[in-house]
């Protein structure tokens, strides 16, 4: 049987295959949502410039086609998260009132991260839920696929 740390870093990896397959002008997070047994429910990439949608990001994307799956309302009670690069407050809004259980992201984010980096609305206590949260899983990974994107950004 698989360990926890192994699961989460396949699921981390599942993410980074979603972000590969971003449209080449959005920044490549991608997004997993996995059900309690770590069957993959929805998986979506960045799309902010793809769909001149500024919520396009990967988590909400993914948040949305889960709750499309699951059918059963909004609530994503006992779900997985994994994303590539730690959620900004939109998204970390969105997964707590998404009722999400865990949260799995890998490169950590210093200048909008909202998971423990520059703000961090999952733990907040005034919030009527709070999910598990393991951040830096394949951080080296996830973080050099936004470096490479960056890269020929800003040559």
């Amino acid at each position: 049987m698989q360990s926890r740390a192994a699961a989460d870093e396949d699921m981390i990896r599942a993410a980074l295959s979603a972000a590969r397959a971003a449209d080449p002008r959005d920044v490549p997070v991608g997004a997993v949502v996995f059900d309690a047994s770590g069957r993959e429910l929805a998986r979506a990439a960045n799309a902010r410039e793809a769909l001149g949608d500024p919520t396009a990001h990967a988590e909400v994307l993914a948040l949305r086609a889960a709750a499309a799956v699951v059918g059963d309302g909004w609530r994503l009670e006992g779900v997985t998260l994994a994303v590539t690069l730690e959620p900004c407050t939109m998204c970390a809004g969105a997964l707590v009132l998404a009722r999400v259980q865990r949260l799995l992201f890998g490169a950590w984010e210093p200048r909008t991260g909202a998971v423990g980096s520059l703000w961090d609305v999952v733990r907040d206590r005034r919030l009527n839920h709070r999910p598990e949260v393991r951040g830096g899983i394949l951080e080296s990974d996830c973080a050099a696929t936004l470096d490479a994107f960056f890269r020929t950004q800003r040559p």
